[in-house]
């Protein structure tokens, strides 16, 4: 059986058509998407109606012109019920959302439905995963007797989040601007950060550095003539207003570099060097602005030389945001279920050692297979990088 079930017009255009034949209520059309239908409300005046990730339109009989059907019907794992008897040889069309709006009606299913389907080949869901694991290796006969469900999602939901940070393509991207307040919330399935880029009016990238310079403290109590911190009513410490970030928010700086080597005139007037300079420091070779993670308020904080400016924060995550629905590259579906393999049977009692250590090394070594087919090395690509080599490069 062919594991291609949309045929072009579903799969490019987001749509799938059928004629109504018997002219009755309770009438039922099967979508066959590989995306499943979401479905909040068949009436556009209800809040709901925004929830629906496809648009119903329908035409009579001879005629070419579609309008959308906002008359009742019900749609059940991607069956769709009509309440009202349809005209007989009525054409119906389900237009999942896109972004050109679609080729149906009057072209108002805008989403990203369809785009978020285009590529889902190369993709298995964990949800599948865990269907086939429990297939495969869960039995009597099998590598693995017995195991719950549960036991095996646990599993699964580890592999994941380790995959994620060293061996899926997991890097997610937001682009921003900078407001005047030079903070953005930290996106909400963040890990770790990868690369902060911002671009200029060519839309090249530069790259913005960890702040090295400064520090965004964690808190920040409101102290008496003493120095000790005051508490409200409730006993808590009072917090103020961070004077440091404020200082660094303030400082206008466009070459930190020169003004860090600014600050060591005392030395250099000390040895009788006064102006005298012998390099930049790396670290602080930097005129593309800083950015700061502030952990008080959860947010990107970046340097005043950067507001207004257009950026992209790429970040790593576990790779579970969207729980049974995660997708897995098919190049490390083999992988994964190495992982669980092991990770069920070293958490047994009383099992044999030379088992455990062969399922570990033949976790480690399809580990190891699926970085190299993900890493996704292109010999021409590699040749044009590698064709400087000649070029001498002085220390």
């Amino acid at each position: 059986m062919a594991l291609i079930t949309e045929n072009n017009q579903q799969y490019y255009a987001g749509s799938q058509g059928y004629l109504s034949a018997t002219g009755s209520a309770g009438e039922k059309f099967t979508t066959t998407f590989d995306t499943n239908l979401v479905f909040g409300s068949y009436d556009p005046t209800q809040i709901n109606y925004a929830l629906n990730n496809f648009k119903l339109y329908t035409a009579a009989a001879g005629v070419l012109n579609y309008t959308e059907y906002v008359a009742a019907y019900t749609v059940v794992d991607n069956v769709i019920t009509f309440t009202a008897a349809l005209s007989a040889n009525t054409s119906v069309v389900v237009q999942l959302k896109t972004e050109t709006g679609g080729n149906y009606g009057s072209k108002d299913a805008y989403g990203d439905t369809v785009q978020d389907n285009w590529g889902s080949y190369a993709y298995t869901k964990l949800d599948d995963v865990i269907n086939n694991f429990i297939v495969a290796y869960v039995g009597d006969g099998k590598l693995i007797p017995d195991a719950k469900r549960t036991d095996v999602v646990f599993h699964a939901k580890r592999a994941i989040q380790e995959f994620s940070y060293d061996t899926l393509k997991s890097v997610n991207s937001q682009e921003l601007n900078i407001p005047s307040g030079l903070s953005v919330p930290i996106p909400q399935d963040y890990v770790n950060y990868t690369n902060v880029y911002y671009y200029d009016d060519s839309g090249v990238k530069h790259l913005i550095l960890p702040n090295s310079l400064s520090t965004s403290p964690y808190s920040t109590p409101v102290q008496d003539s003493d120095g000790i911190p005051t508490q409200d009513n409730f006993a808590a410490n009072i917090e103020g207003t961070s004077i440091i970030e404020n200082r660094w928010d303030n400082n206008g700086l466009s070459d930190v570099d020169n003004a860090v080597n600014d600050t060591s005139l005392g030395w250099e007037q000390y040895y009788g060097l006064q102006g005298a300079r012998f390099g930049m420091n790396p670290q602080f070779a930097n005129s593309n602005g800083w950015f700061i993670i502030n952990e008080r308020e959860n947010k990107f904080s970046f340097s005043a030389d950067l507001v207004g400016q257009l950026i992209t924060l790429e970040y790593v995550s576990d790779g579970l945001s969207t729980n049974l629905s995660t997708r897995i590259p098919k190049m490390a579906e083999e992988a994964l279920y190495a992982y669980i393999s092991h990770a069920i049977i070293s958490t047994r009692n009383n099992q044999p050692e030379y088992v455990v250590n062969r399922l570990k090394r033949e976790k480690s070594a399809k580990l190891r297979n699926a970085k190299i087919r993900l890493s996704n090395i292109k010999m021409n690509e590699f040749t044009q990088v590698m064709r400087g080599k000649s070029k001498w490069l002085k220390h």
